[in-house]
């Protein structure tokens, strides 16, 4: 069975508190990279097992949500496929947002969850209840997060998050073990 990484007592308070799970996109769900073809078509890679989750997610009761810096077509089809709940593109002041879809949810920042890897996420690590990066984050961004992935960014960073907060919760052993134990209906 998965066990999260051995949580201080602190933060195991802080990630039962969690009500909405909020990423980036760029060095969170992808690896950082831009493939860019001869007539400027945007390609990226993501992780499957990112998306995977996202349900069992929302049926625990934590919505689920993207913010990018970026605004490009291939990370919006990428967001509707994976079913958040919001995703939100070209946000230069990610905080401020945070701070609109918190408001609008009816939640407080110890209620998120945030996970990012630069410069434009520090100001939401430092202000959100549990914080989180991949472990190719820049070493600054890593000083100010309460958990730092064992994952690179697209490479299940996100996922290893969701799962250590569904685990914390208590709900990831309920997932798996009625997986495990679904009767074939057919």
């Amino acid at each position: 069975m998965y066990t999260p990484q051995t949580l201080l007592p602190e933060l195991v308070k802080k990630i039962q508190n969690i009500r909405v799970l909020i990423t980036d996109v760029d060095g969170v769900l992808t690896n950082g990279g831009i493939i860019l073809d001869d007539k400027g078509m945007e390609y990226k890679q993501f992780q499957v097992k990112d998306g995977q989750i996202i349900a069992f997610l929302q049926a625990a009761g934590i919505q689920t949500g993207v913010i990018s810096g970026r605004d490009v077509a291939v990370v919006k089809n990428r967001c509707q496929q994976m079913g958040l709940d919001f995703h939100y593109h070209g946000v230069r002041d990610k905080y401020a947002k945070v701070r609109e879809i918190l408001s609008d949810l009816g939640f407080t920042p110890d209620q998120c969850a945030y996970l990012g890897d630069d410069l434009i996420d520090l100001e939401i690590l430092s202000k959100v209840g549990f914080s989180a990066a991949p472990m190719d984050a820049l070493p600054y961004v890593k000083d100010q997060v309460d958990f730092i992935c064992s994952l690179r960014g697209g490479e299940g960073a996100f996922r290893e998050v969701a799962d250590t907060i569904l685990a914390t919760k208590g709900a990831l052993q309920g997932i798996v073990a009625k997986l495990i134990n679904r009767q074939y209906e057919g």
